[in-house]
């Protein structure tokens, strides 16, 4: 059976319109298309961790500098009337006569004697003199045994077993009296206060003598303490 299509009905007859008006619509949604421009959006990541850090901002200032001061003129005053500036030709006069100065007279001298500051002696205490002090007709050995039986051990010391030597120095003046103790060594303090008081308890010494004149004289002496058993 052969179909008839009406020849208003055929599509294919419109065809050309049909392309006309997609290519019309096709235009207008390119033209349409450039002229919408959407805003651009940007988004920044804002770290929540840190805030807003204030800085101080502080003004420069800049001392100003001041100009340099003229330097000072320094006037210095030339006193002609007190120094005569001559030159080597000018002769000069004095009020001096030399009248008694006759030519080949004898001139003499005279020498003046001065005389010598006596030296200062110093009051100082002799090591060795050519008479040595004595004591109770002895030399220092027998001072020595007359301290060491006049010693009284000390009572903390002997606890403690605390021995040895001590070293004293003292001066025998003129008169015969003993001066100037000083501790040079000792083991403890005990000790050389013990040493020290029987020294200073001595009798008087025959003082030593240097040109038949009392002077004096120092001394260094040891004393032992020893505990025994």
């Amino acid at each position: 059976m052969e179909i008839k299509k009406s020849p208003k009905v055929d599509l294919q007859n419109r065809k050309g319109l049909f392309l006309e008006i997609g290519l019309i619509i096709s235009l207008l949604l390119v033209v349409l298309a450039f002229m919408y421009a959407p805003k651009e959006y940007r988004i920044e990541q804002v770290d929540l961790n840190y805030g807003p850090i204030e800085e101080e901002i502080t003004e420069i200032t800049r001392n100003e500098q001041k100009p340099p001061e003229a330097p000072k003129k320094i006037e210095i005053q030339v006193f002609n009337d007190i120094l005569d500036i001559v030159t080597n030709d000018t002769k000069i006069t004095t009020d001096i006569s030399f009248d008694e100065f006759e030519e080949g007279m004898e001139i003499t001298t005279q020498v003046v004697e001065v005389e010598e500051e006596e030296e200062v002696e110093e009051d100082a205490p002799f090591i060795k003199v050519e008479k040595m002090p004595t004591f109770q007709g002895g030399d220092l050995n027998k001072f020595r045994n007359w301290v060491q039986g006049k010693l009284h051990y000390p009572q903390i010391a002997q606890e403690n077993g605390i021995s040895g030597r001590v070293i004293l120095s003292f001066v025998i003046e003129k008169d015969g009296t003993l001066t100037n103790i000083e501790v040079l060594q000792t083991p403890d303090r005990s000790l050389a206060e013990e040493a020290t008081r029987v020294v200073n308890s001595s009798p008087k010494w025959e003082p030593g003598m240097q040109r038949q004149q009392p002077v004096r004289v120092k001394y260094t002496l040891p004393v032992v303490f020893q505990i025994r058993n």
